[in-house]
């Protein structure tokens, strides 16, 4: 949790849907303080209508601090800081404080601690300072942040990477050099301004085919929204932010960033991730096709124990494969636990006429999960769990096996309890056939944990095995 909701929550009385329309705002406001060339200062009113505790700041990029130290948690008491509970009592504008509302009521105040004197006298900075004030007023009306925002993916473009000011009819009214430099990257070789930017974006971005209604309408100032602007020579994200009046449009602010190099490394990752998938994907096939021709040796073998030896094996190819096969299904290194046991358990109740008492199928149940397990952890684990279910079927007879399943932190502990004939008076783990001992190996190295059985009362044997997950 945030250090401004855990103040949020212990100090004040707001309800879940106004922390989260705080949080809103906390996730734009960095736009809010570039645009007024000065910091900002959060503050929200005490449960007990004490006073007001300041939960978060944050300060320009466009112009030097006004605020350099650090006031989170600082608590002004009531009487103290009158602009500021005046600005809270009446919801409106008092000097520098700003309150902000939610649906009828006001849930906090942002005081702004702007600039005395601007970075270099011109336009850029009056555009800044008029923008800022705009989405300031959006603000205490309710309106800012637009919850299309909110939802958008990706990371917001800050002011200095581009800015455009719309007129209501979407042209353009000012160009930051930054955003003109974004837009002849794309291949731009007029000037902006004047230039009615929606329909601009569409012949940039050189598509065929339907027009992308999102772009013309993020680029025109009449959604909210963030895009990307695309085409052979460049990427460019444009976020629009529609500025209302009393609830009606009145223009627009879009920011450019040039993401050339970032959607470029994107899309390296997901072509590196694409293949590791096929490579997953084609050793699940070579091992599938191992464990087919040891299942057809296994059927034309005459001795039981070579037969019996060949059906270990295609089970234990048979459980790394299933491990591959899900990985190059999902994204990324973790695998979803789950389905690789439900698979290892078809695979056992497919293998079990092979060698269980009169070719019956056991009953196998699951209890618990233990969620996504990175593969290098997955893997060994598959594997003795298949060589403990094929234990408790083909030497111990049962019939009814569970594997519960129990995480923890950093570690996983599995039991496999079955009702079949137990363990025979003196067994150790080195009196073990090639099976077990291939577990305690994995369990002991590979997984950093143990292997352990104890006999049930009435009959049966529990195996215990612990892996560390982390």
């Amino acid at each position: 949790m945030a250090m401004w909701e855990q103040l949020a929550r212990e100090r004040t009385d707001l309800t879940d849907p106004e922390i989260a329309h705080v949080r809103a705002l906390l996730r734009e406001w960095t736009l809010l303080a570039d645009l007024s060339l000065g910091d900002l200062v959060l503050w929200l009113p005490t449960w007990n209508e004490g006073g007001l505790v300041a939960v978060a700041q944050i300060r320009p990029t466009t112009a030097p601090t006004q605020v350099p130290e650090d006031v989170i948690g600082t608590f002004s008491p009531k009487g103290r800081a009158l602009h500021l509970e005046q600005a809270l009592s009446m919801g409106r504008i008092v000097q520098e404080a700003y309150p902000v509302r939610f649906g009828d009521r006001v849930i906090a105040v942002v005081a702004r601690h702007p600039s005395p004197q601007p970075r270099v006298a011109g336009e850029l900075d009056e555009v800044y300072r008029k923008s800022a004030d705009d989405l300031l007023r959006m603000l205490v009306e309710g309106s800012f942040p637009p919850p299309a925002l909110a939802e958008a993916p990706g990371e917001s473009p800050r002011v200095g990477d581009g800015l455009l000011r719309l007129d209501a009819g979407g042209h353009v009214e000012y160009a930051s050099p930054n955003a003109v430099s974004n837009v002849r990257r794309l291949g731009l070789a007029t000037d902006l301004a004047g230039r009615e930017f929606g329909q601009l974006a569409l012949r940039l971005a050189h598509k065929p085919g339907p027009v992308d209604e999102t772009l013309a309408k993020v680029a025109s100032g009449r959604q909210d929204g963030r895009v990307d602007l695309e085409n052979a020579l460049a990427t460019v994200l444009v976020e629009g932010i529609v500025l209302r009046k009393g609830g009606h449009p009145d223009g627009a602010i879009v920011l450019l960033r040039d993401v050339t190099d970032v959607r470029s490394r994107e899309r390296a990752l997901l072509s590196k991730e694409a293949t590791i998938r096929e490579i997953h994907h084609r050793v699940k096939n070579n091992l599938q096709t191992v464990a087919a021709l040891l299942r057809l040796q296994a059927r034309r073998a005459t001795n039981e124990e070579t037969k019996s030896s060949l059906v270990d094996a295609q089970l234990r190819v048979s459980a790394i494969a299933v491990v591959h096969e899900t990985l190059s299904r999902e994204p990324g290194t973790d695998i979803a636990f789950a389905a690789v046991v439900d698979a290892i358990i078809a695979l056992v109740r497919d293998l079990a006429p092979a060698y269980a008492a009169e070719g019956a199928s056991p009953v196998i149940a699951v209890e618990g999960s233990c969620g996504a397990l990175p593969a290098e952890v997955a893997t060994p684990l598959a594997m003795c769990i298949a060589e403990l279910l094929q234990n408790a079927v083909e030497h111990a007879g049962a019939r009814n096996i569970t594997v519960v399943m129990e995480p923890t932190d950093g570690l996983l502990r599995i039991e496999i309890r079955d009702d079949g004939r137990g363990l025979p008076v003196g067994f150790t783990l080195s009196d073990a056939g090639l099976g077990l001992q291939i577990v305690e190996s994995l369990a002991v190295g590979e997984l950093r944990g143990s292997l352990e059985f104890r006999s049930t009362d009435g009959g049966g044997l529990t195996a215990r095995l612990t892996a560390s997950t982390v």
